[in-house]
């Protein structure tokens, strides 16, 4: 059966509903930036249908966002039925584009009707193929553009499973036969121009069943009509559309970087408990290589304790642990929580290559590295409890990223500036930077003037800390008593 023709061939009547989802890939979730906690949706007009075939981006518009993504068809009608059962009532499974207009987003800001609804901005097809005889975590979306592929993933790491959108969907409408539902974009969806050609496929992992390669190609299309509410974009709505992943957090200056690395961690952690900071380090880390100082802002991932389910739905595909190394930036720090377990590894060197790639400062992690001699040859500042052989399947499932976490018994958030050496590391928050960086570099200078009196025989009363005569002699400048 070919395109949307298919569906109405199989059921004798149009699709009436097409439900699409906003976020349900992993990679898409990291390149967003967000992760959703349970599942939104808006709905597309039926007119908006369409095989392969042309697709017009109106003249004076800019944004034409493509989202390759793996479209249910339903086969028999469900309302109220559990998430285990959803599956059953897919009948089709096919390729879908969800193509938008962005320069119409803000016209239509939470509804879509308009950014989303134009005449073919649905393609479906070219082949249906029968739920039924397919495996739903087995699936495979893939999309090129002019040739190149762009997106590519699979059904197996969704965050919202197949049988959970059904059910979900389910508990406040009848889902009919027919109805189509959109089940979310991975990461790679991007803006096609006029000449260029959108080609998406989905098919089983394993390339044994496909739909074929759905192609719609865009063309220049008449300009809008002037009334109404007008085409707008700004660099914000640009980046969304192109798939740019969200700024940066404000980081560390050159210069701020450069001071933290002069400055021992011992001065640092003495300031911070002077603040009242008394469980700023993080203990039981120590350096995979001696002599690699680390500094940078901090980005975080969670584990949580082995549960054989968990590890089902969260351990495999482009896990938070995969997300959290691919989305780091340049002089970030990866801090992993994996609750001071040392008998599972949490880093390995095909991971700590690709942090290195990405030019992260190091990461730091309270359970176990593994590959270790390999990790250790990787230019790569790496702070962990230990060592061992075993995969993080025996401890750990990687569970969230970004989120405030305990690593080594201090509170690690987003942004707090970590510092490390030899003696270990620090958690200095971002408002602290400035004034704890400018008090441990006065404490060294005391600490440098300090050892050299005693160096030539001064005893230790009055002089350390500095008091009295000494502490004179220091702020005028005496380099001998």
């Amino acid at each position: 059966m070919q395109g949307p023709d298919a569906v109405t061939e199989a059921l004798g009547r149009r699709p009436g509903k097409v439900i699409a989802l906003h976020l349900n890939y992993p990679s898409r979730v990291a390149q967003r930036g967000r992760t959703p906690a349970a599942a939104s949706y808006f709905l597309k007009p039926s007119s908006s249908l369409a095989g392969c075939g042309r697709v017009e981006r109106p003249r004076g518009t800019e944004l034409l966002a493509f989202e390759g993504e793996i479209a249910l068809v339903i086969g028999k009608p469900a309302r109220h039925v559990r998430p285990e059962e959803g599956w059953a009532h897919v009948g089709w499974v096919t390729a879908a584009n969800d193509l938008g207009l962005q320069d119409l987003r803000m016209a239509d800001r939470g509804s879509n009707v308009r950014s989303k609804g134009g005449d073919g901005y649905t393609p479906l097809g070219p082949a249906l193929l029968p739920a039924a005889e397919l495996d739903p975590a087995g699936l495979r979306i893939r999309t090129w553009l002019d040739g190149e592929l762009v997106q590519d993933d699979t059904s197996d790491s969704l965050l919202f499973g197949f049988g959970h959108l059904v059910a979900d969907l389910s508990r406040m409408l009848t889902l009919e036969e027919g109805d189509v539902i959109l089940t979310g974009t991975p990461a790679g969806a991007s803006v096609a121009q006029p000449g260029q050609v959108i080609e998406v496929e989905v098919g089983t992992v394993d390339g044994a069943r496909s739909t074929s390669r759905l192609r719609t190609a865009v063309v220049d299309g008449p300009p809008l009509a002037p009334w109404g509410s007008p085409a707008s974009v700004d660099d914000a709505v640009r980046a969304d559309a192109w798939g740019t992943p969200p700024a940066a957090p404000p980081g560390l200056s050159d210069e701020l970087r450069e001071r933290l690395h002069r400055v021992a961690v011992a001065t640092l952690s003495v300031q911070l408990r002077k603040r009242g900071f008394d469980d700023a380090s993080i203990d039981g880390v120590r350096a995979l290589v001696p002599g690699r100082r680390l500094v940078g802002p901090a980005r975080t991932l969670r584990y949580v304790p082995f549960r054989p389910d968990l590890f089902a739905s969260h351990g495999g595909g482009y896990n938070a642990q995969k997300r959290a190394v691919d989305s780091l930036r340049e002089g970030e720090v990866l801090v992993m929580e994996a609750r001071r377990d040392p008998t599972a590894g949490t880093l390995g060197d095909i991971l700590a290559l690709r942090a290195k790639v990405r030019g992260a400062a190091g990461v730091i992690t309270d359970g176990a590295a593994r590959d270790a001699v390999a990790v250790a040859a990787i230019d790569l500042p790496v702070y962990t409890s230990g060592q061992h052989p075993a995969v993080l399947g025996r401890r750990h499932v990687p569970w969230e990223t970004d989120v405030t976490i305990a690593c080594g018994g201090a509170t690690v958030q987003v942004g707090d500036v970590i510092v490390a050496d030899d003696d270990g590391a620090v958690v200095i928050p971002p408002g602290l930077v400035e004034e704890v960086l400018a008090a441990a570099e006065q404490q060294e200078r005391e600490e440098t003037w300090i050892a050299a009196r005693v160096a030539e025989g001064a005893g230790l009363k009055g002089l350390y800390p500095l008091a009295g005569t000494w502490r004179e002699r220091y702020d005028n400048g005496e380099a001998a008593p």
